[in-house]
């Protein structure tokens, strides 16, 4: 029975061979130390129409912004904008009061928001960021073996996780802040430059 025997001996290869191919196949593919799991910022954008007048809003139309920005829990990281056909100053002015009681200043322009502003009505549009990390936790891995020496699926989901978590204003992680200009080398230098100028023996 030569036949029947080489078609066992091909069935067991056949067979072993898939298992080995199968188990190659959940193996982690990255093999570099840069995380695949990353920070995602989506941004919402939530808005109010109010009515409006020469002279701006009116107290009991301030009296439902600042509800609003109560109810929305206006705070760092979020951003207010206005979109007035009029483009009335003392409707900025007034919003821009209601909204610097949260220690927030009124952007320029407005996003895009979808609908026609009414004649008579300014539309106030907070804009809020939030960053997640997608496919996390993952772990899609299927084998314990690591033939080609690289990272986990999940790896950087921890890290990149928790920063996005913490992190206070979400859009720093699009464009960091930044800076004016200014150093603290000239405040630092102040208190070196008054050591090295005492005279020695002086208290000063």
């Amino acid at each position: 029975m030569p036949i029947a025997k080489h078609s066992k001996i091909a069935g067991a290869l056949a067979l072993s061979l898939g298992l080995a191919l199968g188990g190659c196949g959940g193996m982690p593919t990255n093999k570099t130390v840069y995380s695949v799991n990353q920070p995602v910022v989506e941004r919402t954008n939530y808005s109010l129409d109010v009515q409006t007048g020469q002279g701006g809003l009116t107290i009991p139309e301030q009296q439902r912004v600042a509800g609003w920005f109560e109810a929305m829990d206006l705070g760092y990281g979020d951003r207010v904008s206005i979109e007035d056909p009029m483009a009335s100053d003392a409707t900025r002015e007034a919003v821009a009061k209601l909204a610097g009681r949260h220690g927030i200043l009124v952007d320029e322009t407005a996003p895009v928001t979808s609908g026609f502003v009414q004649p008579g009505q300014a539309r106030i549009v907070l804009t809020r960021s939030k960053a997640t990390v997608p496919n996390c936790p993952n772990w899609s891995a299927k084998s314990d073996m690591n033939y080609r020496n690289a990272t986990s699926p999940g790896y950087g989901c921890a890290t990149n996780g928790n920063l996005a978590a913490m992190v206070a204003n979400p859009e720093d992680l699009i464009e960091g802040q930044k800076g004016t200009g200014e150093t603290v080398i000239m405040n630092s230098n102040k208190a070196i430059d008054a050591y090295r100028s005492r005279k020695p023996g002086s208290g000063n």
